[in-house]
């Protein structure tokens, strides 16, 4: 699995961090950035949850 953002929608507001923070964290810049883009199995979960909530729909997940 791999987790990508779409920029031009990613507003930074830091749910998918506070849902996976393994895998996501807001940069000195206020972007966001994905520290794991394949996960662990042990955080796809969370991730998955952390896409589900995205407001702006800016994270995709695929195989």
């Amino acid at each position: 699995m791999e987790v990508r953002v779409d920029r031009s929608l990613c507003e930074a507001n830091e749910l998918c961090v506070a849902f996976a923070p393994e895998v996501f964290e807001i940069d000195d810049d206020d972007e966001l950035r994905i520290v794991q883009p394949s996960p662990p199995q042990e955080e796809v979960e969370r991730v998955t949850q952390a896409v589900t909530a995205c407001p702006k729909n800016a994270l995709f997940m695929s195989d």
